[in-house]
C-alpha cells in the first residue's frame, strides 16, 4: 500500500525534510509513505482567492494516482485520537487501495477537492505551519502503524 502527501509549498527548511525522511525511513516496505509538493500560487495585493485554490486544487488532483482514496486535511475534518487513526489505517490498509492525503495552501484546499475527498481529517482545532503538518502526520501515521503492529515505538 501506498499513502501519498500530496502538499502545497516548496521550498521548505532543511529540518523539515529531515524530520520528514526520519519517519519515512521508518516505514515497513508494504506500507510506502511519500511526499510530493506543489508549487504555492503567487498571491498578490488584489488575488482571487478562490481561483488561486481552483488552480492548486487542479495541480493537487492532477498529481494523486488514479484510483486512490483522496483524503483532505480541512480544518473542519473528524479529529481522531491516535486509536482511532490507527483503526482508520487499517481500514485504509484492507481496502487494497492507496490513499492520497491533501495538504492545501494558505487559504486551504478547493471546494473541488473537499467535495471528492471520501474523508476530511483535522489533526487539531490549532492551526499549525503547514511544514509542521507534514511532520505531524509522517510521525502520526508511523505511531498509528506501531499501534497496529504492537511496536515498542508507541508506549500507550
Amino acid at each position: 500500500m501506498r499513502i501519498d502527501l500530496i502538499a502545497v509549498g516548496q521550498k521548505l527548511p532543511a529540518w523539515v525534510y529531515q524530520a520528514c525522511d526520519d519517519y519515512i525511513k521508518r516505514f515497513p516496505r508494504e506500507l510506502v509513505f511519500r511526499i510530493t509538493e506543489i508549487p504555492l500560487v503567487k498571491r498578490g495585493k488584489n488575488a482571487d482567492i478562490q481561483r488561486i485554490c481552483r488552480d492548486e486544487g487542479k495541480k493537487l488532483l492532477a498529481a494523486a494516482a488514479q484510483g486512490s482514496m483522496l483524503v483532505a486535511l480541512d480544518a473542519n475534518g473528524k479529529q481522531l485520537t491516535t486509536e482511532q487513526l490507527a483503526s482508520t489505517l487499517q481500514a485504509w490498509m484492507q481496502s487494497g487501495r492507496d490513499i492520497t492525503l491533501f495538504i492545501g495552501g494558505p487559504d486551504g484546499l478547493s471546494d473541488e477537492i473537499l467535495q471528492r475527498a471520501e474523508q476530511r481529517l483535522s489533526l487539531s482545532k490549532m492551526t499549525f505551519p503547514h511544514a509542521l503538518v507534514r511532520i505531524i502526520l509522517a510521525e502520526q501515521l508511523y505511531r498509528a502503524w506501531s499501534v497496529i503492529n504492537h511496536h515498542p515505538y508507541h508506549r500507550a
